[in-house]
């Protein structure tokens, strides 16, 4: 593992631990990039990474980390995750020793004094800071309808961002989803200054139900199908991170939101606090 931040081979990517990573490193000197899969549950996405079915996130960052949602469904967990509270390690641990990547100062964490390699912020979301205090263009590309800009509600998560899309293209009953959000954000990457740092939101909801027709004849979504989402997803992300990588390094911070149930129970999608929901996978990796 590294300790310092140097260049990485082209295609390459480089894995650090929360322990390991200084944002001091990042914050200001590198890209960011947060991926959230929507609905994206724990158990299929390491199924398919020990099938090679996601080999393009199997190529990055190493293995997913098995973690907590901090809430079963798209608006709770949003509202942590922009306010620097990732899903958190399944093991179990103490709240006071848990390390963070954006801290949230003196947020009612147990923790009065910022982790070493944090980066700190009072902004109510660490999105805010970035673009006031470190000056990066923030963009928002939405995807499920909290993203969607309609009503109140759809106008939330956008509004943090100095710059926030949506189109109904980018929604979870297009087919084409992530395909178009993609083609979108390498768009507006070529279009910002190679001397200003981004850091760009993708919220994918291509998992998200209805995903029955990514396999053809199925009649409801299932575990199946579920998997067969993410498989497309993962298809669609060369061209977004290529892009990237010729801006510079980025930080790639990928995660879930929530996961989803298929009759687990008797329980069928989320807004439940089933194990399957809130368990999630997340893994982080500099590209």
């Amino acid at each position: 593992m590294k300790s310092t931040i140097d260049e990485l081979p082209a295609g390459k990517t480089e894995t650090k631990s929360i322990s390991d990573m200084n944002m001091d490193e990042v914050v200001g000197k590198m890209d960011i990039l947060l991926l959230c899969f929507d609905t994206l549950r724990y158990d299929v996405a390491v199924s398919e990474e020990a099938a090679n079915g996601t080999p393009v996130l199997n190529s990055c960052g190493g293995k997913w980390e098995k973690r907590h949602a901090p809430g079963n469904f798209t608006y709770p967990s949003h509202f942590a995750i922009f306010a620097g509270f990732f899903p958190s390690p399944a093991e179990p641990h103490d709240l006071k020793d848990r390390r963070w990547l954006f801290f949230p100062n003196n947020a009612g964490s147990s923790k009065k004094i910022a982790p070493h390699g944090s980066y700190v912020f009072d902004r109510a979301t660490f999105v805010q800071s970035l673009h006031e205090r470190e000056a990066y263009e923030t963009l928002c590309i939405g995807g499920v309808n909290f993203f969607n800009k309609r009503n109140e509600i759809g106008r939330v998560f956008p509004g943090y961002f100095d710059k926030s899309y949506w189109r109904q293209s980018f929604g979870c009953t297009n087919p084409t989803s992530a395909q178009e959000q993609v083609d979108f954000a390498v768009s507006k990457i070529k279009a910002c200054s190679i001397d200003k740092k981004m850091f760009m939101y993708i919220n994918f909801s291509a998992i998200h139900y209805p995903n029955k027709h990514y396999i053809a004849g199925k009649k409801e979504d299932d575990m199946e199908t579920h998997a067969a989402a993410l498989r497309y997803v993962d298809s669609c992300l060369p061209p977004l991170f290529d892009t990237f990588r010729q801006r510079g390094k980025t930080l790639v911070i990928a995660l879930s939101d929530h996961g989803s149930c298929y009759g687990e129970d008797g329980y069928r999608y989320h807004c439940i606090s089933h194990e399957a929901v809130c368990t999630v996978p997340y893994k982080h990796f500099i590209i």
